[in-house]
């Protein structure tokens, strides 16, 4: 699954917040389980693992900083750098 270009930018108004489908490839593309992800981006409680479940099914957007982190950690890219052409 591809994920959109204006998802991988740095914050602006022009970034789009990823849909629940873009969110579970990021996830797969680390290798990590959903409560790894949890404990990963800082996420802690007994509800930890359903916020990455609502980012999955699309109920919670998902913030940049945390899809930041999941991008990087996927090895897509510090999608926050701005590149020199920019």
């Amino acid at each position: 699954m591809e994920i959109r270009p204006e998802c991988l930018i740095p914050f602006s108004e022009n970034w789009s917040v990823p849909n629940g489908d873009e969110v579970r490839e990021i996830i797969r593309r680390t290798g990590l389980t959903g409560g790894q992800v949890a404990k990963k981006v800082g996420l802690t409680g007994s509800g930890a693992s359903r916020t990455v479940r609502r980012w999955v099914s699309g109920e919670t957007d998902i913030s940049y900083a945390i899809w930041g982190i999941l991008c990087d950690l996927a090895g897509i890219k510090s999608i926050w750098r701005e590149t020199e052409s920019d």
